[in-house]
């Protein structure tokens, strides 16, 4: 990655790695490229370890520590690094899966009757998009999907871009569907925003 942080922009930045290998230490190497990136360090002075409660961690000399996500499914590893405070991703393959009835039994009712709605031919990928907005969203705030983690209500998916949005009732917190390639759903989350936050795919 050649672009550094910009300074007064809330800006999260995603490495996605393939392998048929170990997917572990893919993520160790694309933690470690974040690291280096956003901590203006060479990688190979960048630490690689796990927090209290088990979440990733990314530190340098000093004591400088990074805030990073991990997600992986079927060969595929994400990794998401922001500066400016706690960030959760995750990614699914986009797969065939009866995504009425799941979402009547563990989404919000409004989700539900949203999904329903909607053709048919999309519904699989707009369950997958609320699944992952909420596994990441999870992730940023550190509960994961406990405590009704799956019934918080995301904002309707857009299809992808580039700006994080709000998440209903949730101050602070925003979610988005950057680009995640071919087959893939991506989610990246943040809490503690101030303001608009932007996705840097690196």
């Amino acid at each position: 990655m050649n672009q550094l942080p910009v300074p007064g922009r809330d800006t999260v930045y995603v490495w996605t790695g393939r392998t048929a290998g170990d997917q572990r230490e893919l993520a160790r190497r694309l933690l470690r490229r974040a690291g280096g990136a956003l901590l203006g360090r060479p990688e190979a002075e960048i630490g690689v370890g796990r927090a209290p409660g088990g979440r990733p961690e990314v530190y340098a000399a000093g004591g400088r520590t990074l805030p990073v996500s991990v997600s992986h499914a079927g060969g595929v590893v994400v990794v998401a690094a922001r500066t400016g405070g706690p960030v959760g991703v995750d990614v699914e393959r986009h797969r065939p899966l009866p995504a009425t009835p799941l979402a009547r039994r563990w989404y919000d009712p409004d989700e539900a009757a949203w999904l329903a709605a909607r053709a048919e031919a999309g519904r699989e990928l707009d369950f997958l998009r609320l699944w992952t907005a909420k596994e990441a969203v999870g992730k940023a705030l550190g509960t994961g999907l406990r405590d009704g983690g799956l019934r918080r209500r995301m904002p309707a998916p857009d299809g992808g871009g580039g700006l994080l949005r709000p998440v209903p009732g949730c101050p602070g917190v925003r979610v988005g569907h950057p680009t995640g390639g071919a087959g893939l759903v991506l989610a990246v989350a943040v809490a503690g925003a101030a303001g608009p936050v932007e996705v840097a795919l690196a």
